[in-house]
């Protein structure tokens, strides 16, 4: 048995299964404090690693390709303070760190762990049901059907779309990814037989992330998903449909705080500009002709 207890969180090893427990300190990510208690086997392990730093190190898991839903839809976008598999260890728990690593890596050669990606999830991702609100948008995901509904800050071409609905026969891939400088990040589900290349801050079947707190709660949701699709390694999984958007400008719409309600009024001379938008996306060919005409028939309702 080996086990470390961090401000960070606390891992212990018994030969078999490494459990992550994350702690209480403040630099502890909301996507770790959510998603909780993880048990990792020892088959889903691909390499353990211990950086040391002048005031602290770091102990890092490396998992299997293919062998954890989380990891496999945030592609390793997330950072230190939501990524469940970096432990932070103060100077004089290195000795504690190096004896960790050592049991880690014995079990490793015990067992001969392939180092081959993983035929299948090995660990069940998070838990349903799961719901998380971010951006423009709310998402929820029962086990079966996952459903979209929209802020007041979403654009037209959702919000004349209403609440949506998705099966997960229904869904034939989903993406997230995090706002990075002036870019936003995106939830995207891609809907099986319905590409588009919209971008996220039209597509009703994208949530369009502007950089906040809450952001990677939606990596939750998206793994939730995930894990309950057709492993990629699988295949039955469908060729996911291209749905690759240049970058949107940033919205510059301020998080979204209980009470905020709705704007008090629409600005004619903004409404004008989202036309304009509109047209030229649709005359580029990045909005389809249904897609141009109903964000076009909400902005005009609202002239």
């Amino acid at each position: 048995m080996a086990e470390i207890i961090q401000r960070d969180g606390t891992w212990t090893f018994d030969g078999e299964t490494l459990r992550i427990v994350p702690g209480r300190d403040k630099g502890v990510g909301l996507l770790r404090k959510t998603l909780g208690e993880l048990a990792v086997p020892v088959r889903a392990l691909a390499a353990i690693s211990f950086e040391q730093g002048k005031k602290s190190g770091r102990l890092r898991l490396r998992l299997r390709d293919g062998a954890d839903p989380l990891l496999q839809v945030t592609h390793g976008k997330l950072d230190d303070a939501s990524d469940p598999y970096r432990l932070t260890v103060d100077s004089d728990r290195y000795g504690v760190a190096e004896y960790f690593v050592d049991e880690v890596r014995n079990a490793l050669l015990l067992e001969q762990i392939p180092s081959e990606p993983s035929d299948s999830y090995l660990l069940p991702g998070p838990a349903v049901p799961v719901s998380a609100t971010a951006g423009d948008g709310t998402v929820s995901f029962d086990g079966e059907q996952v459903r979209l509904e929209w802020k007041w800050n979403a654009e037209e071409a959702k919000s004349a779309a209403g609440i949506r609905t998705l099966t997960l026969e229904d869904l034939a891939a989903v993406e997230w990814h995090p706002a990075v400088g002036w870019e936003n990040g995106y939830l995207r589900f891609t809907v099986r037989h319905a590409p588009t290349k919209a971008p996220p801050k039209y597509d009703p079947n994208s949530v369009e992330l502007f950089g906040f707190k809450k952001d990677p709660l939606m990596a939750l949701v998206a793994a939730a998903v995930r894990a309950r699709m057709p492993h990629p390694s699988s295949p039955q999984e469908p060729a996911p449909a291209l749905t690759k958007s240049p970058p949107s400008a940033p919205s510059g719409t301020p998080e979204d705080t209980p009470g905020s309600g709705t704007p008090t009024g629409d600005d004619h001379d903004a409404l004008l500009r989202r036309l304009r938008e509109l047209g030229e996306l649709h005359q580029s060919g990045i909005l389809t002709d249904d897609e141009f005409s109903l964000a076009k028939q909400a902005i005009l309702k609202r002239l």
